[in-house]
């Protein structure tokens, strides 16, 4: 699979926003401690949350135009 720069700097990009955006909420807002008492497992937090980095990201790398 060849990489193309200009999907991988969106996808980048996209990470670095994202990423930060959730720790704001869990660590500022929501409270880690917080989240795994209401779930109730640390492990199904954490999974959760890489997930939401992750799929969105791969997905801006997926559907990013070349030209």
């Amino acid at each position: 699979m060849k990489l193309k720069k200009r999907k991988v700097k969106h996808a980048a990009i996209f990470f670095i926003c994202w990423f930060a955006l959730l720790v704001f909420l869990v660590d500022g807002v929501l409270k880690f401690q917080t989240l795994t008492d209401y779930f109730g497992s640390y492990i199904l937090v954490e999974v959760s949350l890489l997930l939401l980095v992750i799929l969105p990201t791969l997905a801006v790398y997926i559907f990013t135009k070349e030209k």
